[in-house]
């Protein structure tokens, strides 16, 4: 995948089972220049597809962990494939909608949270 000319990735990782073996992965193919363009690896750290609200210190914990292997200029966070609980569909089982989207706004409140907090370990 990193042999692409592109300047990011969005990775889901957040429901991977080992994930410091796919950082580490990353961290052994991101290029710093793919075609003149560094490249940056957005991985996984919120599943959306389970109601279970990640703690800003377990995202924080997963960015730090990533940035042993991944190039701390080239680590960004993000979820793993949006929230569909927003509509009204069957595939997440949060409930009805609104629970669903107080889970989505939790997530993405503790996302921010945590990426801050890792970029204080890092100083970043």
């Amino acid at each position: 995948m990193f042999q692409m000319n592109a300047g990011y990735f969005l990775i889901q990782l957040a429901s991977e089972k080992d994930k410091e073996k796919v950082y580490k992965e990353i961290g052994q193919a991101v290029r710093q220049d793919a075609n003149g363009v560094k490249q940056v690896a957005y991985i996984g750290v919120v599943d959306p597809l389970n109601p279970r609200v990640e703690s800003p210190e377990e995202i924080r914990d997963a960015l730090v962990t990533a940035a042993k292997y991944i190039p701390v200029d080239q680590l960004g966070a993000t979820d793993d494939c949006g929230f569909s609980p927003f509509s009204v569909d069957g595939k997440p089982k949060h409930g009805d909608p609104d629970f669903a989207r107080e889970v989505a706004q939790q997530k993405m409140t503790n996302r921010v949270k945590g990426v801050k907090m890792a970029s204080e370990v890092l100083g970043v």
